[in-house]
């Protein structure tokens, strides 16, 4: 999982472009495009000091900080005004004509006119967004992304502290969206606003936060004495800065968490649905853009069901053959030897070391592109976080500084061996660190404008960090072997990523059936017990994470065939000039985007007198 910013909606991310249509007058379609450009993405950051810090280290060529910092607060209001300004900045973009514009520009304005077509399209589902859902929630994001507020001045310091300050008006921005959702009719289940509530009540921990002991108070004095070692901060100034992070955080802070935990109990009850979008009046709508904006697929929902149908089939067929292969070289079913399975790789560092070497032939090196080192820490997830927090994350440094790169592991619900190996895969190299990192890195050699990264392609960065997943399961194999593994252990490899590919898979048809066909909770059940999965705590844990999480696991798994149906275009179309470093180098120069789009950057890749460009 990539980790982004808790940006307030998408109607808030839009807020303030107006200003881009007084530069009609200007004669060119290109100075219009940059200028419009320039400024929606200064605009997407304006009045969101965590966003900024983590976009941009140096923000003054793009724009001025928010004086004081602060955190976006939501107002119906100004959710009404931003779709009113994703319509007139689709007008201003309909003006632009795209064959006047040099490639990549007007390759980045079919990316932004599709984009705010489908955004404002959901902007019209008032109150289906769901901010404080207790597996995702803003709530729960809030906290890690204050953790890894770098300090690189002063002025961060005083900044952070300004954001402490502003978390009450954050927080109880959610609550007035809350209470809104709840006069629609909307609000979340009562099962979801229990866990919410306490969630709340554990986040800011008194006991810890009086013995100094809380996360964000043990990462606050590492950041502070990091200042003090660089001289930005004097060493007597130290006391003062972290007893003013101390007040805030009990003062301020955890009694904001206190009240949005009070409002999301008030609120408990009030909604009028239980299950799925699917049975949901405007549902289904909802659910439409969802898949379109999380996955960047045009598939209809029917076009998607077949594909997972056909692909699920296509994987029980050699799932078959590979247990009978297992069976034939040990002569026990694959469950009865997966106990003895071990692998030889523990450490997070070695293991991404490793990784590093393995992709070397397929991939692009980063030092084409960069003569600066590009780092990693894998840190681990606090312990008073790791009940809501995902397996692992990587978070996104800013666009401008892409050294220093940090991927979370929680040990509650990672394993190490195999699965950390694949899972550091997946967030470090060649997964998100690695995808982030070289696209960025590329976009900036070509140009000064930062338009693409105010987009969320989630879909193209989860299916690449998926895929490349799958990938190292192969790099797996190879490490064992080169271990005196045996065959044996091996094709126990490729069996549990063919196992954990049908999983998600399946997943990701419950999401169809519960969200879009309107299946009730009994239904998923009789699905799963179909399956083997008959245990009625883990049967309700997985309905639960998928009805509150629409789209999720389609995100990831749908996206990876998108890229696996553009492999296979991309092997036809370039023949016997196809490899995978080609088509990998291509995907990443290409950088995020729709996969309507993909697809048409790759067939002109294939024109006569072409070249891949980004």
């Amino acid at each position: 999982m990539k980790k982004k910013l808790p940006c307030l909606f998408t109607a808030v991310f839009f807020l303030g472009f107006a200003a881009v249509f007084f530069y009609f007058f200007l004669n060119s379609d290109a100075r219009r495009f940059r200028q419009v450009t320039e400024n929606f993405f200064a605009s997407s950051l304006a009045g969101d000091s965590l966003s900024l810090h983590y976009t941009l280290a140096d923000p003054s060529p793009y724009l001025d900080a928010p004086s004081p910092a602060t955190l976006p607060v939501y107002s119906r209001s100004g959710r009404q005004a931003g779709a009113a300004v994703m319509e007139n900045l689709l007008t201003a973009l309909w003006k632009i004509d795209p064959e006047k514009l040099n490639e990549r520009d007007a390759f980045t304005h079919t990316l932004l006119t599709a984009y705010l077509e489908n955004e404002l399209a959901g902007a019209r589902c008032e109150y289906f967004e769901e901010p404080l859902s207790p597996s995702s929630g803003m709530h729960l994001d809030l906290p890690v992304l204050l953790a890894e507020y770098a300090f690189r001045s002063r002025e961060d310091l005083e900044d952070y502290l300004e954001i402490l300050e502003s978390i009450p008006d954050y927080l109880n921005g959610l609550g007035e969206y809350e209470k809104e959702k709840a006069a629609a009719g909307l609000f979340m289940t009562e099962e979801d606003a229990a866990e919410v509530v306490e969630q709340c009540d554990a986040i800011l921990d008194d006991v810890l936060l009086e013995n100094g002991a809380h996360f964000l108070q043990v990462t606050f004095a590492e950041r502070l004495d990091h200042l003090i070692e660089t001289g930005e901060v004097d060493a007597e100034e130290r006391e003062k800065y972290l007893s003013e992070n101390d007040r805030l955080l009990s003062t301020v802070a955890a009694p904001a968490y206190e009240a949005l935990g009070d409002t999301v109990f008030l609120l408990s009850g009030s909604g009028l649905y239980e299950g799925g979008l699917g049975r949901v009046s405007g549902g289904i709508v909802y659910y439409t853009y969802l898949l379109r904006h999380n996955t960047g697929s045009s598939r209809t929902p029917e076009e998607i069901t077949g594909l997972l149908s056909d692909q699920l089939q296509e994987d029980v067929r050699a799932l078959q053959e590979l247990s009978a292969r297992y069976q034939q070289l040990t002569g026990q079913a694959p469950d009865s030897a997966s106990a003895r399975f071990s692998f030889p790789f523990a450490d997070e560092q070695e293991i991404l070391e490793d990784l590093k070497g393995r992709m070397q032939n397929d991939f692009p090196p980063l030092s084409a592109l960069t003569d600066t080192p590009v780092t990693c820490t894998a840190k681990t997830v606090s312990e008073s976080l790791q009940a809501y927090t995902s397996p692992a994350f990587y978070l996104t440094p800013p666009l401008d500084d892409l050294s220093e790169n940090v991927i979370y592991i929680n040990p509650s619900s990672t394993r190490t061996g195999l699965e950390l190996y694949t899972t550091l895969a997946h967030e470090g190299y060649p997964g998100h660190l690695y995808q982030t990192v070289y696209s960025q890195l590329y976009s900036n050699s070509l140009t000064d404008n930062p338009v693409r990264s105010a987009l969320s392609f989630s879909g193209f960065v989860e299916g690449w960090a998926y895929y490349v997943e799958n990938l190292s399961y192969g790099y797996a194999a190879q490490v064992l072997a080169e271990n005196g593994a045996s065959e044996a252990d091996q094709v126990l490899v490729s069996l549990l990523c063919l196992e954990r590919n049908l999983q998600i898979n399946l997943y990701c048809l419950l999401d169809l059936s519960i969200h879009y066909y309107g299946a009730q909770q009994a239904d998923v059940f009789r699905s799963l017990a179909a399956f083997g999965i008959s245990d009625e705590g883990t049967a309700d844990a997985i309905y639960d994470y998928i009805r509150r999480e629409p789209t999720t696991y389609l995100k990831y798994y749908l996206s990876y065939l998108e890229l696996l149906a553009l492999k296979q275009e991309a092997q036809e179309l370039w023949k016997e000039q196809y490899s995978d470093l080609r088509f990998h180098t291509f995907l990443l120069q290409t950088g995020p985007c729709d996969f309507t789009s993909l697809r048409s950057r790759l067939l002109q890749s294939g024109l006569p007198g072409t070249q891949d460009k980004g």
